[in-house]
């Protein structure tokens, strides 16, 4: 048993039960996106929370242990994702990472947007053209210190 394994027990029991990644997010009592990454094997849940997706997920008490344990963060299986919605988001940071970068540098200075003190919000947007998927990323700026 590790933690690959309970990702992948969860997600089978979310497909053959119908379970909506919101639902659980309500249950835990914070946002989708955190507790979406947490059951993909990305965060570190407390006891507490272990518990409440064990109940969910219908985990044993060993697998809930498993949840507990800060996992090896990075969850892309190959350089280049072959997954088309997984490329896309490879394909703007690609295409558009050297304008961001250099947008925050010029805004901050030089630093980077954390990936720890960080949030992300996913909605949906409803356009007569087609609906739209609006991401937004805000992460605390760290400059980098002289010494």
């Amino acid at each position: 048993m590790n933690r690959n394994d309970v990702t992948e027990k969860i997600i089978t029991n979310k497909v053959l039960n119908d379970i909506k990644w919101c639902d659980v997010a309500q249950k835990v009592g914070l946002s989708k996106e955190w507790v979406t990454a947490a059951c993909l094997g990305q965060m570190t849940l407390n006891a507490e929370q272990a518990k409440i997706i064990g109940d969910i997920f219908e985990l044993t008490t060993e697998e809930q242990k498993w949840l507990q344990v800060v996992p090896y963060k990075g969850s892309l299986p190959s350089p280049v994702p072959t997954d088309p919605l997984i490329y896309r988001w490879y394909e703007i940071v690609s295409v558009y990472g050297t304008t961001i970068k250099e947008l925050i540098h010029e805004e901050f200075g030089d630093g980077i947007m954390s990936a720890i003190d960080f949030s992300m919000d996913i909605v949906r947007e409803s356009d007569p053209k087609g609906d739209r998927v609006n991401v937004v990323l805000s992460g605390k700026f760290l400059p980098y210190k002289q010494y």
